[in-house]
């Protein structure tokens, strides 16, 4: 419609009967001590005018009641939409003469209760409608919902909503309070998250992760009988001096977390027993199927070096490989400068390395313990080598045609790893039946970790066939089990200490024993874990929620803004904050009061 024939159109106007008043009260519950008297569509927006019922009204600065009206003058309050279209509240509203003689203010205008207050030209309502979605949303997404149902506001009014909610005084901690540390900005700025276990509820966020702090929060808290939390150090501690009496109880996910990473590194460590050797071994050259009765010729000299077979230190030729030597040299190095008493700072400049790198090389116990990795890790070929063994006794020799063979069949490595793993072959008659393909270390790993009745059917033989092929293993899987049957049975308190002994008197298992170590710093709590039925799953879920909250705000909040928006948010249906933030409506503060800037996050 055009401009000038919209502007023709008549205002709708309703004059409101006392059952029509009975129904508006209904519908706006919080206009029930207004007297309502006519309703206006303007077809931009609904308008409700409206005055107060009320003979008399309060001074609010010395709480006089006063009867004697000053005069008067017209309020407008935006309330709710109505129907995707503002809802107007014209308010008369009366200024009252305050009758007591030594008040500073001489008149007053009254408020509307459950709807005005102070300074606002929004209704309560709306307010708590605003900041609730604030607390869900942040400011953009916040203001973008409230457009959609026909409310006009600025992200930066729904983010001064938010920091304008009032925060629970606590003045004690949860006699269950749970510890953890979460990521402002991975990898370089962490801070502190409190949870009450008991209801979900996140009690405080600290700037930082550091003892003093979390033992100044705890002394200024005091109440807390029970701290859960995982293995760091400076949590230890802080607990340990601001809450001396409480319980620490170490997470069983985290014990269990860091005893799947001693295994996967035990795995590595031990995966070379695995592998079936396709050439060169002492035994593939008369057991093997595929060249069983093929006479060998006797070789030496280089011809002897070209037929051992490739492995985590030799190459194709039988050399040692380049890492491995370069490992090897440089461990000795950096250990020579160690003896000779120079500093780590001094070493990563005369060798030009990483102070991490360094760091690595100096608290390993030999080289072999820094080459696990390289000389057990996966290859690509390993599902591959099947083929080229068969398409080798076909005929095919060439590298480069294998190579072109496999990139059809899904090969999507070099010609090099190829023309390596067919070299030991051109001193045989034919090429061995390679042995079935080692799992991965993480499946290993998987298994052993894992209830034997939860596997899949096709892995229930899986762990007992790995096992018997390397006793270490077979070790591991042991340790494994009586740790988790200790964990599921809570007899932490009287087994934990016969597992670290027998881990402690087994030389081979090297990464057990620094686990086993590192619990002993730390026994009391870890012993608490398996024994007692506390644990940090609801900090854990705390964590993901700040995830959340942080990525609605593109990574842009300050810590003040996340810090009241994860305080605020309910955890959990009926829990204390929930129950807050339903019937919450922000206070009445002063112009001057309000912030004028505010942490990013809109």
């Amino acid at each position: 419609m055009p401009p000038a024939e919209a502007a023709s159109v008549p205002r709708l106007v309703w004059e409101v009967s006392e059952l029509g008043e009975s129904l508006l009260t209904v519908l706006f519950p919080h206009l029930a001590g207004l007297r309502l008297y006519r309703v206006e569509d303007t077809g931009d927006a609904v308008v409700i005018s409206a005055s107060s019922r009320a003979a008399q009204a309060c001074c609010p600065r010395c709480g006089t009641p006063s009867s004697r009206v000053h005069g008067g003058y017209a309020r407008t309050v935006a309330d709710g939409a109505a129907g995707g279209r503002p809802l107007l509240i014209a308010l008369a509203v009366r200024r009252f003469r305050c009758l007591h003689d030594r008040c500073p203010a001489v008149t007053f205008a009254e408020q509307a209760s459950g709807l005005t207050e102070r300074y606002r030209r929004r209704s309560v309502p709306l307010l708590g409608m605003l900041a609730g979605f604030g607390l869900e949303l942040a400011g953009r997404a916040g203001a973008r919902l409230a457009g959609t149902l026909g409310i006009a506001v600025h992200p930066s009014t729904v983010l001064r909503l938010v920091m304008a909610l009032p925060e629970p005084q606590a003045t004690t901690a949860p006699e269950i309070l749970g510890v953890d540390d979460f990521a402002l900005r991975k990898g370089h700025v962490y801070g502190t998250v409190l949870v009450d276990i008991g209801t979900g509820d996140a009690v405080d966020l600290l700037p930082d992760r550091e003892a003093a702090t979390l033992q100044s929060w705890l002394k200024a808290h005091p109440g807390a009988q029970v701290i859960c939390r995982d293995r760091a150090g400076a949590y230890a501690e802080g607990a340990r001096d601001g809450a001396p009496d409480a319980i620490q109880v170490a997470d069983r996910w985290h014990l269990w977390h860091n005893l799947g990473e001693s295994a996967e590194k035990t795995v590595t460590r031990h995966r070379g027993c695995l592998k079936d050797q396709p050439a060169g071994d002492d035994t593939a050259g008369t057991d093997d199927p595929g060249i069983a009765g093929v006479p060998q010729p006797e070789t030496t000299g280089q011809e002897e070096a070209a037929q051992v077979a490739p492995d985590g230190s030799l190459d194709a030729c039988g050399r040692e490989r380049r890492l491995v030597t370069r490992t090897r040299e440089r461990y000795a190095e950096i250990r020579q400068r160690l003896d000779d008493g120079q500093s780590l700072a001094g070493i990563c400049r005369a060798l030009d390395l990483d102070r991490k790198t360094v760091q690595r090389f100096a608290r390993a116990a030999s080289a072999d313990e820094l080459l696990v990795n390289a000389m057990n890790r996966e290859s690509k070929l390993d599902r591959f080598k099947p083929y080229p063994c068969q398409r080798w006794n076909e005929g095919i020799t060439d590298a480069a045609a294998l190579h072109a063979e496999l990139q059809q069949r899904g090969w999507a490595g070099s010609v090099k790893t190829v023309r390596r793993y067919v070299a030991p072959f051109r001193q045989l008659a034919a090429a061995p039946a390679p042995g079935p393909a080692v799992p991965e270390t993480r499946q290993i790993t998987r298994w052993l970790l894992t209830r034997p009745d939860r596997l899949r059917e096709e892995e229930q033989e899986q762990p007992g066939q790995i096992t018997e092929r390397c006793p270490h293993i077979q070790a591991l899987s042991g340790h494994v089990s009586s740790f988790a049957e200790m964990m599921t049975g809570r007899t932490g308190s009287q087994d934990l200490e016969s597992w670290l002994t027998v881990i402690e008197a087994d030389d081979g298992q090297p990464d057990l024993r620094s686990l086993a170590a590192g619990i002993r710093n730390d026994q009391q709590a870890v012993t608490n874990g398996p024994s007692l039925p506390y644990s940090s799953g609801k900090v854990e879920g705390t964590i993901n929620k700040i995830k959340m909250i942080k990525r609605q705000m593109y990574g842009r909040a300050g810590f003040v803004l996340l810090r009241k928006r994860v305080i605020l948010h309910p955890a959990l249906p009926g829990s204390q904050n929930s129950r807050k933030s339903q019937n919450w409506w922000p206070p009445a503060r002063r112009k001057q009061d309000h912030p004028t800037r505010f942490p990013n996050g809109r």
